[in-house]
């Protein structure tokens, strides 16, 4: 059994907590939520917690992390280890662990996969640091991560910063493989040829190449919801995809459909794209093709 505080009761950081607590951990939490926080403040859980204890945050990416660590370097003490489990952007991770490294506490980068179905299906989990670090938190990596062998699904990608980079790339490839379903899903319903596209999806879950969860997950939202029609085509994104295509850029790694698929949700944005009318007005210039007013 060990002992763990975890910051951070979301979407994720709730079902994680319920997930090691099923395992039999001890799970300690806080949120500023009152009614999921174990604790009223972070000075509150570290104290709840025995030394060496170990931290989890699962808070948003950028400043809200950032700041939640200061704080922890000011209240952790020497041999005391911190996860960062959100979707930081790895180059924060040195940083990170360069400052509580000062205090004597360790370090690990962790990006975690499984969304809202982890709680039951287990999460998938990519981390940075030391082995030693690794190997201290292992009990509560072999907890999250599905059944099954470890290296399935856990890896020890490298140092600090290696596990918030797999992850990073991990949702690029993520973006590119939803575009394809959903360009798939279009072009079926569009060329009045197939009478049943939900059918024809579901058909693709057994059997075929391009079965996945992802997959899985299209049928789900088509048996609710045959044709999409609930919903507006209007996707954001959260940062991966644009981190992962300047890497590619600064190590020169061709990435077409990852770029491809970020333009997109950019374009699923725009109402009235300037774009659009600007190509528009080019085809009726060189084309004397049909345009369509404002307004029509």
């Amino acid at each position: 059994m060990v002992q763990l505080g975890l910051v951070g009761l979301g979407k994720m950081g709730y079902n994680m907590r319920e997930r090691l607590r099923a395992a039999g951990h001890e799970v300690v939490g806080y949120d500023r939520n009152p009614e999921v926080t174990d604790v009223g403040s972070l000075a509150e859980l570290v104290s709840t917690l025995d030394a060496p204890r170990i931290i989890w945050v699962m808070v948003p990416s950028g400043e809200a992390t950032r700041q939640t660590v200061k704080e922890f370097s000011e209240l952790l003490s020497e041999g005391d280890l911190l996860i960062d489990g959100g979707n930081s952007r790895y180059t924060d991770d040195k940083v990170n662990a360069d400052l509580l490294a000062a205090q004597g506490i360790g370090y690990i980068d962790a990006g975690v996969s499984g969304g809202v179905w982890g709680k039951d299906n287990g999460y998938g989990l990519m981390v940075g640091g030391s082995a030693a670090d690794v190997e201290r938190a292992m009990p509560v990596f072999d907890a999250l991560r599905p059944e099954g062998p470890r290296e399935e699904g856990f890896s020890h990608a490298g140092p600090v910063g290696a596990g918030h980079f797999a992850k990073m790339v991990h949702n690029g490839i993520e973006y590119g493989v939803m575009q394809a379903y959903a360009e798939g899903f279009e072009l079926l319903e569009a060329a009045n040829v197939v009478e049943n596209v939900a059918g024809v999806i579901k058909g693709w879950q057994r059997g075929t190449v391009v079965r996945s969860w992802l997959l899985d997950l299209l049928v789900r939202a088509l048996d609710e919801d045959p044709e999409l029609d609930d919903l507006e085509g209007y996707v954001e994104d959260s940062g991966e995809g644009r981190w992962t295509l300047e890497e590619a850029i600064n190590n020169a790694v061709p990435a077409p459909v990852i770029s491809a698929a970020l333009f997109a949700r950019f374009a699923s944005r725009q109402e009235d794209s300037a774009a659009m009318r600007a190509v528009a007005a080019l085809r009726n210039q060189f084309g004397g093709h049909a345009v369509r007013k404002a307004g029509e």
